[in-house]
This record gives C-alpha cells, sequence and structure tokens, in this order.
C-alpha cells in the first residue's frame, strides 16, 4: 500500500485526545451519545489512534455512519422499537459493548508492531494478520447489526424470526428483512472499503500484498452479513420479546401484560451485541490467516 508517516506514536495519541474530545463534545450536543459514553469513547479513540489511523478510521466510519442512520425515520422507529432514545443517544455499556473487543486488540497490535501500520499478510506474521483481521470483523460486525436494526425496522415488509420464519411485529429481537439484511451487507463493506483507502496512505507492502488487501472489502461485506445474522439468531433465542397489551407495542420485559413472541431471557441487548460481536470477530481473524 502507499506509503508511510504515521507520524510518532505521542503525536498520534495528542491527535486523538483532541479529536475524540471535540468529537465527544459534539456527540453529547446532538444527543448521540450521552456524558458517561465520553469516558469510555476517548480511551477507546486514543488506544485505536496510537495502534494506527486506519484503526481510528474504522472507528470513526462506524460512529458517524451508525450515528447517522440511526436519526433515519425516527418518528417511525418510536412507535416500534422499545429501547427507542431520541437521537440513539448510547451509553456507556453500549459505547464498550461496541467497542471493548476491538480496543484490546489494537491494543495488542501496538504492542507488537510498536505503532508502525502494517498489511494483511500472513507470511509476515500471522499474528498481526489475525489481529488486524479480527478489528475489521468487529467493526463490520458493529456496523452490520446497527444498519441492519435502524434500516431493516422501516421496512414495509412484515419481519421473520430467523429460527422459524413466521411473521412476527416490529421491534421483534431476531426478524429479520431482505432490506435489514441488505443494509447489513452495506455496512460491512464501508468498513472494508474505508481500510483500504486509508491503507493507501498508511501502510507500505511488497505489490503482491497490495493487491490482495482488496479482497478486505467483499470478506467485510460478508461479515458485516454474517454479524448480524449471528446478532439475530441470539436475539430470537437468549433474548426475551414480548407483546405488551397495555403499552401496544413489542417489549424485552416481561410482565402481566405481555405475551411471549421469542427468546428466553438470558442476555440483554448489550449481551447479544458482545457475543455476536466476539464470534465475528474470531471469524473473519481466522478467515484473514488463510486469504492474506
Amino acid at each position: 500500500m502507499g506509503h508511510g508517516g504515521d507520524g510518532g506514536i505521542w503525536i498520534r495519541a495528542a491527535v486523538a485526545v483532541a479529536a475524540g474530545g471535540a468529537i465527544a463534545a459534539r456527540a453529547v450536543r446532538r444527543k448521540s451519545v450521552d456524558f458517561s459514553a465520553v469516558f469510555v469513547g476517548v480511551p477507546a479513540m486514543v488506544a485505536h489512534t496510537v495502534a494506527g489511523y486506519r484503526f481510528a478510521g474504522l472507528l470513526l466510519v462506524f460512529f458517524f455512519t451508525s450515528s447517522r442512520v440511526t436519526r433515519v425515520g425516527e418518528a417511525r422507529k418510536r412507535a416500534f422499537d422499545p429501547e427507542f432514545k431520541e437521537g440513539g443517544q448510547r451509553n456507556w455499556k453500549q459505547v464498550l459493548s461496541n467497542s471493548g473487543i476491538a480496543s484490546i486488540l489494537v491494543v495488542l497490535i501496538a504492542l507488537v508492531t510498536k505503532g508502525t501500520d502494517r498489511c494483511l499478510d500472513s507470511k509476515e506474521s500471522t499474528l498481526v494478520t489475525a489481529l488486524i483481521g479480527g478489528v475489521i470483523g468487529h467493526y463490520a460486525c458493529c456496523n452490520g447489526d446497527t444498519w441492519s436494526s435502524e434500516l431493516g425496522i422501516l421496512s414495509k415488509a412484515e419481519p421473520r424470526l430467523i429460527t422459524t420464519f413466521k411473521r412476527v411485529q416490529k421491534g421483534t429481537n431476531g426478524g429479520v428483512t431482505i432490506h435489514g439484511l441488505l443494509a447489513a451487507a452495506a455496512a460491512g463493506f464501508s468498513i472494508g472499503l474505508a481500510f483500504v483507502l486509508i491503507g493507501f496512505l498508511t501502510a507500505q507492502c511488497a505489490s503482491y500484498v497490495f493487491w490482495r488487501q482488496l479482497l478486505v472489502i467483499p470478506l467485510a461485506t460478508a461479515s458485516g452479513l454474517c454479524g448480524s445474522l449471528i446478532d439475530s439468531i441470539l436475539g430470537a433465542t437468549v433474548q426475551y420479546s414480548g407483546f405488551c397489551s397495555v403499552r401496544k407495542r413489542v417489549v424485552g420485559v416481561d410482565g402481566p401484560t405481555v405475551t411471549r413472541i421469542s427468546g428466553m431471557n438470558i442476555l440483554d441487548n448489550n449481551g447479544v451485541n458482545v457475543v455476536s460481536i466476539l464470534l465475528t470477530t474470531v471469524l473473519t481473524a481466522v478467515a484473514c490467516t488463510y486469504i492474506f
């Protein structure tokens, strides 16, 4: 890929603190996150940037695109989504579930590479290739799940429960639509494209390795779709969904006025996200060691 020029680790850290603080302040004003999320988001931004600008880019692409799609059709979502929040406001638990695993991976990458941006190349280092692949899979899954949920719920088609293919009401955990699945694939594509484009400027590798990096785009696309499917399967099985006869909507908590639709009350939404992200991260990391 293109030329290096990351600058020193300390310069990147300073850039991350300044940029992360500015982005966090804007996000709080726009109600994309609450104040508690800042204490997780800014350190995550610093860790990603120290590991390499490309990883910070993936984090930012996820954050800005997911925040954007969350605001699409807010009036309609308010009627369907039992966990609807104005602006999609995320708290520290949600931010941690969507960045925690990747933050651990980028810290490991920084320790191994000393902050030098590396290409996906198992011949040079299987470990680095797997770690980078894990970060790609992580954000492809996060973005895929968000786009699928936020745009799929706006589909005119009734969702079908992924485990039985029966029609269910909008807002039911594990309900999928064609629009939602296509959105998940597009979200993964955006992560793969960002990784490749930023890598043109920040990483150096031999020409034969350079061209193989383009395979990240279809891989991330598949990871976005796969992550959304895993999330939906978990949502349909280990996350509770019921219909409240009083509120006339799907809810995630059982009660005397609630009729069960699907799932067991084992994991909440954050728990489902963490498990689906972890599985997609591992699968993508393994795939990268074979592909690159």
